[in-house]
């Protein structure tokens, strides 16, 4: 199995060493906190660091997973690629598109896996809703409707809720529609945080299918729900109960699925990808892809107009 470290192992990224470590992945890790290293060198009985440079410096590495925040990607995976080493990024893959295309370059020249965190396509109700549409039960999808909603824990302090968290919705419906939207429309404020902390965001495919995507760090109740407008019926996807359920002319179902982690899912399909030498299911494009079309939003929601698109 791949060799893996985690570098930085706060807040989501303790998770992902609990993770590595589980699945039996995990020889070293990095954080700038002593405390941390200290604690998490005792609980898992691999090596900590303070520094990616001393990890990479010290130990022989099949991939990294970096998980340090969104300000700090380009610079901390543009020390791994160089060093050969394939590379997984939480999302977004990097805080800017144009860092994200050298990133991709970088890692086409030097031949590694690159991917980025967006977990929703290994949630096991959003596999279900994929094979749904393409056995065509309720026809062809017109309208998805996305709603992410939670408190802000005041975690994030480097980017606004739509390069941290409307990012999952909008690579969902790309996946989903299997296309790139055409134009964006994006309404945004801010209440609580620096940044962002509300935004509607309308993407325009072509055949005039659309995504709604809604996000907010204001309400206290957590909701995560995807709901699929079809020509012959309706799916209806919550991403945490990781259920489907299915309304048509016939009535209700819910089709049967396992329930499984999709944070050890994507992890898995990464070293996967590295033992196997096949492509991540999220691309490094991919991922560049999403985050062009966040700044769109952005952008849109600054002059009031559309963004019109041809990625």
């Amino acid at each position: 199995m791949a060799r893996m470290a985690v570098i930085g192992t706060g807040g989501w990224g303790k998770n992902h060493l609990r993770v590595l470590y589980e699945i039996g992945a995990l020889v070293a890790f990095c954080d700038v906190d002593q405390a941390r290293v200290e604690e998490y060198e005792k609980k898992y009985g691999v090596k900590g660091y303070n520094s990616p440079d001393a990890l990479l410096n010290s130990e022989r590495l099949d991939g990294v997973d970096i998980c340090t925040p969104t300000s700090t990607h380009y610079a901390v995976a543009e020390k791994t690629i160089s060093k050969g080493v394939n590379t997984f990024v939480e999302k977004p893959l990097t805080a800017s598109s144009s860092e994200g295309e050298k990133l991709v370059a970088l890692a086409a020249k030097h031949k590694v896996k690159l991917t980025s965190g967006y977990i929703e396509r290994f949630n096991p109700a959003v596999t279900e809703l994929k094979n749904v549409l393409k056995g065509g039960s309720i026809g062809e999808p017109l309208l998805l409707e996305f709603h992410r909603e939670n408190k802000w824990s005041g975690r994030i302090q480097d980017v606004g809720i739509v390069l941290d968290t409307s990012v999952h919705d909008i690579d969902t419906a790309r996946w989903v529609f299997e296309s790139e939207p055409k134009m964006v429309f994006a309404r945004t404020g801010q209440v609580l945080s620096n940044h962002e902390d509300f935004a509607t965001i309308i993407l325009g495919f072509d055949k005039q299918k659309t995504a709604f995507i809604t996000s907010n760090w204001v309400t206290p109740k957590r909701m995560r729900q995807l709901v699929t407008v079809c020509t012959g019926g309706v799916a209806t996807v919550d991403f945490v109960a990781q259920s489907i359920v299915i309304d048509d002319a016939e009535g209700s179902r819910s089709p049967r699925h396992e329930v499984q982690e999709p944070l050890k899912k994507e992890l898995q399909s990464f070293i996967e990808c590295i033992d196997k030498d096949r492509q991540p299911l999220v691309t490094g494009q991919d991922a560049v892809n999403t985050t062009k079309i966040a700044e769109a939003a952005l952008v849109s929601s600054q002059s009031g107009s559309p963004i019109y698109l041809d990625i």
